[in-house]
């Protein structure tokens, strides 16, 4: 096995952070403010790879809203991660991103984006910002295991170890293998007696199988309806894909399908249900049952075809008609594959590490970002717990390695 020089006798130990997304490229920077060499190892040929993905339909950074309101995106996670966003909350990503040059704009629901849209100017203001600190990022290097007190990487030249003085991982989920979070370390970690919750889709999509009337359909987006399984709603829309359902107003819901909870759809959410009711009993005379829902409801287009897709037969009396307007069960066959989900959940149990984010089983091991068990809607909520995150792990990081003393740096 080939020594990197990191493992020299003489060499300064450096802090070793597993991982270039937006956690793992947070804590790196807090460990260099503090003012130690670092090391960054990333497996794939470049950095964060699923940041920029994110960027290709428009970056949405944070959600401009109450902090309350913010931190109860985060579910039961919540409490624990409450610290950690109040040092770093949506005002505070702002600062973060205008002090690197970006020019942001406040979308109408309060969504947070670069004027540009994109993440590679923010992503390129900010790695050369890392770069003046020193920051030694390595490409292709796979964290593989240890040896002894060793970090084992498998690189282009061979396996190379570093030996660090404190180590943040940053490793992301299980969904996007390609991009990068492929959930490979779990197995590393449970080796070493880390508690882990299994891995569960987060904001999926849904497979439906269509009949072939919804063909014609397929690409469409569903608006002005709103989604409801168990205690989540959302009033966002969805998109008609050829195998089911995507979109925010699919994924704010997720959660709660995934766990067991019956979908339906509100096609009228801005009409009650005695007032369908009542529409619904004018004479229709000779005209057929779609045809008088588009005259008194003005019902059409995808939300006519759902109706047709999941309600037939539809029930003649108004009442039972307007009562399945209000609440159509969506059919459908669970969510999509786990790698296609655009966040998981489960990872590092909350359970496994302290309140500076370091693992009890493995002193000087701080974790951050999506591999932690936590979970949250899109609408910036994932960025935000990723930076925060990051920016505690790596702040507690820089204090233990100074000071042997695992705490968050207020």
């Amino acid at each position: 096995m080939q020594i990197s020089a990191e493992t020299e006798r003489h060499a300064v130990k450096p802090a070793l952070v597993i991982g270039a997304g937006p956690a793992g490229l947070m804590a790196a920077g807090e460990l260099a403010r503090a003012g130690l060499p670092v090391v960054v190892a990333e497996a794939k040929p470049s950095v964060a790879r699923k940041f920029l993905m994110a960027g290709k339909s428009g970056l949405n950074l944070t959600k401009n809203e109450p902090f309350e309101q913010l931190l109860s995106a985060y579910g039961n996670a919540a409490g624990w991660l409450r610290p950690m966003l109040a040092e770093f909350d949506a005002e505070a990503v702002q600062h973060w991103a205008q002090d690197l040059g970006q020019e942001l704009f406040t979308g109408s629901t309060g969504r947070v984006f670069p004027k540009v849209m994109k993440a590679s100017p923010l992503l390129r203001a900010w790695l050369t910002e890392l770069a003046a600190q020193g920051m030694d990022i390595r490409t292709r290097w796979r964290w593989i295991g240890w040896d002894g007190d060793a970090f084992v990487f498998d690189t282009p030249i061979g396996a190379q170890q570093i030996q660090p003085v404190v180590t943040v991982l940053a490793l992301g989920g299980s969904s996007w293998a390609r991009l990068g979070s492929d959930g490979q370390w779990a197995g590393l970690l449970a080796s070493r007696g880390v508690e882990l919750s299994p891995f569960a889709p987060a904001n999926a999509g849904l497979l439906v199988n269509w009949s072939d009337y919804m063909t014609q359909h397929i690409g469409q987006p569903v608006k002005n309806v709103a989604w409801q399984a168990g205690a989540l709603s959302s009033r966002g829309e969805a998109v008609i894909s050829a195998r089911g359902l995507e979109g925010g107003g699919i994924y704010s819901v997720s959660t709660a399908v995934r766990d067991g909870a019956a979908l339906t759809v509100d096609l009228f959410p801005d009409l009650a249900e005695a007032e369908l009711s009542r529409r619904l009993t004018k004479p229709r005379g000779k005209a057929s049952l779609s045809a008088h829902l588009r005259k008194s409801l003005r019902l059409s287009g995808v939300r006519a075809a759902l109706l047709m897709e999941f309600g037939r037969p539809l029930p003649q009396h108004p009442p039972a008609l307007a009562a399945m307007l209000k609440a159509l069960p969506v059919r459908h066959a669970g969510t999509r594959p786990m790698d296609e989900a655009i966040s998981t959940a489960g990872g590092v149990a909350r359970t496994a590490l302290d309140d500076a984010l370091m693992l009890r089983a493995l002193p000087g091991v701080f974790c951050s970002g999506e591999m932690l068990d936590w979970e949250a809607p899109t609408g910036g909520y994932l960025l935000t717990g990723c930076f925060a995150t990051g920016r505690w792990a790596g702040r507690a990081a820089a204090s233990w390695a100074q000071a042997g003393v695992s705490a968050p740096i207020r």
